[in-house]
């Protein structure tokens, strides 16, 4: 569940205003009852969690009193997963897992309890429909049964309403003397100073203004592990994305461009160092892969079935495909599951934090960026435009080559593009332009493998039950339906080719 919420800092004697005048017209603020809450908060002994903004906790009184926070992409927003379970002296498994990138296999422990008494508000539009509520908390930090210390927070969770309406609520709020920006969660307030020092996972940052080579592998690094790390805990959870993408995809991605920035920029990184991440994120590339894999043929096979309605396809045949590949994305799955679970996962996490905290650069990390890697670059663009080791260059594809020719452009491809837009921030207009016109070449090189890995798949899945006629009919007008597609795309692959090797975009690389 990703929350919507923002919260203030509010004095003792703060007055709640009048905040009818934020709602539609017709609009209501009803008070729930009273309640108090009382909250054990689990994290390291170096408090790990709450300097990442992360949170794990215990809550009586609640249906579901186990809870994960976790950030999000967006502001002001976290993802929010909560469970059933009795107080224990260690959270479940499920939720110590989730927290896995944070805690990194350290024992998770209570480190503050809080009770808060609860004033609660729902924000209702003038048919009942709750727009946002508004929780007024007075905080007690315990220790024992003594009070350690008290404040008082105002926070704003949406609901159903607008999100201009947590605009307006925080006006009124903030004319009424509320805190609002920057803010501090009650539960990293009550472990004090600790609970706000410098997360472990270093973020990649802004370049300064004269970046030396180091300094764009150093933020190219840190950017791939932190997609990795971030999606780590939707991944177990199997949560889509807000724009419908997915975590196993967005975590293959980090893995992926972080392979493939640490082979681009090998001379700016010690060699021992790089070849162990390399080795060890291809390992969980490799089982991300296969739920990868399963999941975009799931959501293509029902694209595919649809791309004609005036020649319907056989829906229960249809049905008996998706089945099949439920059944393998299933496996797929448990076998990613089981692999974040291992020793080896929690070690490759110690790696990726250490190498985002110092990554092992070489001494020519240290020559000015603009100098150096126009030339690193020029080596996988080179690579993609003329080929290399049996793989055609794309400036040789034609439309009659095979699959794998295709799909071989495709691999050098995705390196020259990755490469290209992590020296676009420093090198300027003509990189950012090649990026971009890359993107657009990378997609239709990309949806041209996913329709030769899916017309192959149902034929594959129809050659498994040679008696299901039904299903072998079905199999192979989707595959034709797939080289249909395969055509259109090596079509529309020359004009897409020429935008990008424009010499305004190329003239750069040397």
């Amino acid at each position: 569940m990703l929350e919507e919420e923002r919260k203030y800092e509010v004095a003792p004697e703060f007055d709640l205003p009048d905040l009818t005048g934020a709602l539609p017209s017709g609009g209501r603020v009803v008070a729930k009852d009273p309640k108090v809450l009382t909250a054990t908060y689990f994290d390291t002994e170096d408090l790990r969690l709450a300097r990442a903004g992360v949170s794990l906790r215990f809550r009586k009184g609640d249906d579901e009193p186990w809870t994960v926070k976790l950030p999000a992409d967006v502001p002001g927003t976290r993802h929010e997963i909560s469970r059933a379970g009795k107080k224990a002296k260690t959270p479940p498994a499920e939720m110590s897992a989730l927290v896995t990138p944070y805690a990194r296999g350290e024992e998770l422990v209570p480190a503050v309890v809080v009770r808060s008494a609860r004033r609660a508000y729902l924000l209702q539009s003038g048919d009942g429909t709750v727009l946002a509520e508004l929780d007024d908390d007075t905080v007690e930090v315990l220790d024992g049964e003594k009070v350690r210390s008290t404040f008082r927070e105002v926070e704003v969770e949406r609901a159903d309403g607008d999100p201009a309406l947590l605009d307006q609520v925080e006006a009124l709020l903030v004319k009424a003397g509320a805190t609002a920006g920057t803010f501090t969660p009650k539960h990293a307030r009550a472990m004090g100073a600790a609970a706000s020092a410098a997360p472990d996972l270093v973020p990649a940052g802004d370049l300064p203004d004269a970046p030396t080579a180091g300094d764009v592998v150093t933020a190219a690094i840190r950017d791939g592990i932190g997609r990795i790390l971030a999606h780590d805990p939707l991944v177990r959870l199997g949560t889509p994305l807000p724009d419908g993408d997915t975590a196993v995809h967005q975590m293959r991605v980090g893995c992926r461009r972080l392979r493939s920035d640490l082979r681009t920029f090998g001379v700016l990184v010690k060699t021992s160092w790089a070849r162990t991440l390399r080795d060890e994120l291809g390992w969980i590339a490799g089982v991300l892969g296969a739920a990868r894999d399963a999941e975009v043929l799931r959501a293509r096979l029902r694209r595919t079935a649809a791309l004609d309605p005036l020649a319907p396809l056989d829906e229960r045949a249809v049905d008996r495909l998706d089945a099949r590949l439920a059944k393998r994305q299933r496996k797929a799955l448990a076998e990613l599951d089981a692999a974040l679970r291992t020793a080896r996962y929690r070690k490759l996490v110690d790696l990726l934090v250490e190498a985002a905290r110092e990554p092992k650069l070489s001494p020519d990390a240290d020559a000015p960026a603009a100098e150096v890697l126009p030339h690193l670059v020029a080596r996988p663009w080179d690579v993609l435009v003329n080929g290399g080791k049996g793989v055609a260059g794309a400036a040789d594809l034609h439309t009659g080559d095979s699959d794998e020719r295709w799909h071989g452009v495709r691999i050098n491809g995705k390196r020259a593009r990755y490469a290209v837009e992590a020296v676009a921030p420093v090198l300027g207009g003509p990189a950012a332009a090649l990026g971009k016109a890359l993107s657009k070449v990378q997609n239709l090189l990309g949806e041209h493998q996913d329709a030769a890995m899916a017309a192959q798949t149902w034929l594959d899945l129809a050659a498994e039950k040679p008696d299901d006629h039904g299903m072998a009919v079905t199999a192979g007008r989707l595959a034709e339906r797939e080289r249909a597609v395969i055509h259109a795309v090596r079509g529309a692959f020359p004009a897409a080719w020429e935008n990008a090797v424009r010499p305004k975009k190329t003239a750069w690389l040397r």
